[in-house]
């Protein structure tokens, strides 16, 4: 069902905070005058700007359709970042830190989290419009926490915002003034359908998938939908479970689909122009141990998968799974990283993918063909063939019986979690955020009740072997020899998405308040200030003025306070609150 309604919206333009330099707007959305300022002279966002976005801009998540996380700014460099200086800080909507600012002709514009959408300006931080999205009511502490957490919640595309809700909506704002253009219902939030993750913008298509699928009711697994930018129209929708009658189905050794539960794509895939298809991470099965969901030896397709689909019809391509049966919530559902690789001197077109396991994977992206894999993080669930990439699952560690309790590495927090890798296309250089964890893991029966989690086993936090009581980890990996070029580790988690920038930066953040700026080439820490919380989210860099900032969201982080909680209690666990620091070089500096 669709509809389109402007219900729920408060909109406030113009507040400043040294005055009130226009009115305000009206309850019903109305501006009683023109703004003047940043928003005057925005540009719309074509589709040409999306796949040769400007240096100055950050229309995406990860700044392009390749997910790299890379900038070509440098005013900001290796031998000056010390000198960074605070330039503004904004303050955000409670929730958990999992956000991803954009920016587009020196207008910041923040997804908060529980749908808060606000656009600022990238100089000063002055609010110029605020969307804020009245969220009903839900049952259950998890289907409450899915609504605290959402991330990377908004795309930019022509003159309007994109936002994904808790809620299960798709909305379309203007951008110059954040009223509602349109508004389209695309699940039951009801029955703990949920956007998690973002939405990307496709050829007039916004394209987004569907999470919560980890709660009793959402029988039948989530799905990957896209909808028509101009007016909302549902377009297509692919299903990350394999239904009855398709290819997969017997995977699931005759299981109804009304048992058929998991699949959430919990975040934003990645676009290839050349080939028109796009790269989507999905999760796994719930209940996630197969003595728990009944389901019996099994690839239980898709889960555990990278699909690429017809950008135009969402039909299915090629798939691969990276872990067939999960029985521990090993996730490989993260960004899908687009480079070249050289391969016996011969150049391809790969895909990157890393999952929970912490094994970076290299696919050739037209057809799926397994090119390389290597190991990160310690990990002893699966091992990958290295000429085949066959998987051969140790099964030992699938538990027998409930309440059976193995040791599991990595954690079913990672190795590799939501945050997200850097890849510097000139050096070939892909820098992984990552932690040194494992688990004393115990399958449980599940009860179903509404707005909880269906599909988590029982876990305690352990160190990984080797590392020396060191929970984060960042790698960076030469992509062509596939050696690793170093490695920083440190006591804390390790809490934020990595941004690497043609400044030499790699820049990211752990879970005792610290951002850090490391060295590209070598890892050196060369900047690193401690703030009022925990960075995390998604990093970015833009122009405002012609002067370069740095944006770092940083707050509470659901995963981080339990890794510190349980494996680092003596560092201290912030409150609630998130803020938006922005940074940049004092005027003397810039050259």
């Amino acid at each position: 069902m669709t509809f389109f309604s402007c219900l729920g919206v408060r909109a406030l333009r113009g507040v400043s905070f040294l005055a009130l330099t226009v009115p305000l707007m009206l309850a019903d959305g109305k501006a009683e005058q023109a703004q003047p300022g940043p928003l005057a002279h925005i540009s719309p966002v074509s589709d040409s700007a999306l796949e040769h976005p400007a240096p100055g801009d950050w229309l995406m998540r990860r700044g392009n359709y390749a997910g790299w996380g890379y900038s070509k700014l440098d005013q900001i460099r290796a031998d000056n970042v010390a000198r960074l200086r605070l330039a503004w800080a904004w303050t955000m909507e409670p929730g958990y830190q999992q956000e991803a600012p954009l920016a587009h002709d020196g207008v910041v514009f923040l997804g908060n989290p529980r749908n808060v959408v606000q656009a600022l300006d990238g100089r000063t931080g002055e609010l110029l419009w605020q969307y804020r999205r009245e969220l009903p009511p839900v049952e259950g502490r998890y289907h409450q926490d899915l609504f605290d957490r959402q991330r990377a919640s908004i795309a930019l595309y022509e003159d309007k915002v994109f936002l994904t809700t808790a809620d299960a909506h798709v909305i379309a704002l203007d951008s110059k003034t954040g009223k509602v253009v349109w508004d389209t219902v695309v699940a039951d939030y009801r029955q703990g359908y949920t956007f998690t993750g973002g939405p990307i913008v496709v050829k007039g298509k916004v394209i987004a998938g569907m999470s919560g699928c980890t709660m009793p009711t959402t029988h039948g697994g989530c799905f990957i939908v896209a909808l028509d930018a101009h007016n909302g129209r549902e377009l297509w929708r692919t299903h990350t479970i394999a239904q009855p009658g398709s290819a997969g189905d017997a995977t699931w050794n005759g299981v109804p689909l009304a048992r058929r539960n998991g699949g959430s794509a919990w975040n934003t895939g990645s676009y290839d122009p050349a080939s028109n298809l796009l790269f989507w991470g999905v999760d796994g099965p719930t209940p996630h141990s197969q003595v728990a969901r009944g389901t019996g030896n099994g690839a239980v397709l898709y889960t555990e998968s990278t699909l690429a689909m017809d950008a135009d019809t969402g039909q299915i391509k090629w798939y691969h799974q990276f872990l067939p049966d999960d029985n521990w919530n090993l996730d490989h559902t993260f960004e899908q990283v687009l480079a070249d690789v050289s391969i016996e001197g011969r150049a391809r077109e790969a895909l990157l993918a890393i999952g929970k396991p912490g094994i970076l994977w290299a696919l050739d992206r037209r057809n799926g063909a397994f090119l390389w894999a290597r190991e990160t993080t310690y990990e002893n669930v699966e091992r990958v063939n290295p000429v085949s990439g066959d998987i051969s699952v140790n099964q030992t560690l699938i538990p027998q019986q409930l309440d059976q309790t193995v040791f599991v590495c990595p954690s079913m927090y990672g190795g590799k979690l939501w945050m997200a890798s850097a890849f510097d296309p000139v050096a070939k250089a892909h820098f992984l955020p990552l932690n040194n964890l494992c688990m004393d893991y115990k399958a449980v029966a599940q009860e179903e009740l509404p707005g909880e989690d269906y599909g988590r086993g029982r876990m305690q936090f352990r160190f990984a072997p080797g590392s020396n009581g060191k929970v984060g980890r960042v790698e960076a990996i030469d992509i062509s020899s596939r050696k690793t070029l170093w490695i920083h580790e440190r006591r804390p988690f390790w809490s934020s998405s990595l941004l690497v920038t043609a400044g030499g930066l790699v820049i990211g953040g752990d879970a005792n308040r610290h951002v850090v700026a490391l060295e590209a080439r070598s890892g050196r820490v060369l900047w690193e200030l401690a703030l009022s919380n925990q960075p995390g989210g998604f990093p970015m860099t833009y122009l405002a003025g012609g002067k370069q900032f740095l944006a770092i969201p940083a707050g509470y982080s659901l995963i981080g306070n339990r890794v510190t909680s349980s494996l680092t209690s003596e560092i201290p666990v912030p409150a609630r609150g998130s803020t938006l620091w922005v940074f940049a070089l004092p005027e003397t500096e810039r050259q």
